[in-house]
């Protein structure tokens, strides 16, 4: 079966999904509990993004770090209160923002006198008026959402998880052979016929939470919508046969 196609059971669950849209603005909101939940919700399912975007782009873990949590200091102190969810979609509205906190960071650098600056530095600030491209924030942005797939797919089914990095990691192991891996490897009989019986299910597993990952971060999760966000971040594979 196809995860995307046919599914009233896919449109239902799409429309129930709460947006990243809303979860912003819950964090700006006035209760202040639902305020702090949605805060943390929005720093632990992309923090992961942010960081290695910041880091991809400065290329110093300790600034990346500080940048991240200069982010996570305006959320709280409200600096994106305002948001407009007809401006387009979540991740590129995180990618504006974080683009413009590294050129931030380059201006302030190249103000410094140069003798301060370490060579690194030194090169960064001369690369300044580079423009950051969509493919640093693309592949960040895919990077967190394959990741979390694969923590929600362990934390769920430990089996399912056991036997699709296997497959992952030896694509051309053949089911006898991942049987007898697996049956070591999880201390129980897993047979060639449950190897593939559990692939295949593990499979769609891991695309239904690729598909939520990707829904959560669109203003309308319709199915043509979230069809489209997995073409560009290049992960519609990882939901088709």
């Amino acid at each position: 079966m196809d995860p995307l196609k046919g599914s009233a059971e896919l449109n239902q669950r799409l429309a129930s999904i709460s947006t990243m849209w809303t979860v912003l603005r819950e964090a700006h909101g006035e209760i202040p509990l639902q305020a702090n939940h949605a805060q943390q919700v929005l720093l632990e399912r992309y923090g992961g993004a942010i960081y290695r975007y910041i880091l991809s782009a400065i290329r110093d873990p300790h600034i990346a770090d500080d940048l991240t949590q200069e982010f996570a200091f305006r959320l709280v102190k409200g600096d994106f209160k305002n948001v407009d969810p007809s401006r387009g979609q979540f991740r590129k509205y995180l990618k504006t923002v974080l683009f413009r906190m590294v050129s931030e960071h380059r201006k302030n650098k190249a103000k410094e006198p140069r003798g301060q600056l370490f060579e690194s530095q030194a090169i960064e600030v001369a690369n300044a008026d580079q423009p950051q491209t969509d493919q640093q924030w693309i592949e960040s942005w895919r990077d967190e959402l394959l990741a979390r797939a694969w923590e929600s797919l362990l934390a769920n089914n430990a089996v399912f998880y056991a036997v699709l990095k296997l497959k992952s990691e030896n694509p051309k192991m053949g089911s006898a052979e991942m049987s007898e891996r697996l049956t070591a490897q999880i201390m129980k009989p897993m047979s060639a016929d449950n190897v593939r019986q559990n692939l295949r299910r593990a499979r769609d597993q891991f695309a239904a939470y690729l598909i939520d990952g990707v829904a959560e971060s669109l203003d309308d999760p319709s199915v043509d919508a979230v069809e489209s966000e997995l073409i560009d971040l290049q992960l519609l594979a990882y939901c088709r046969k």
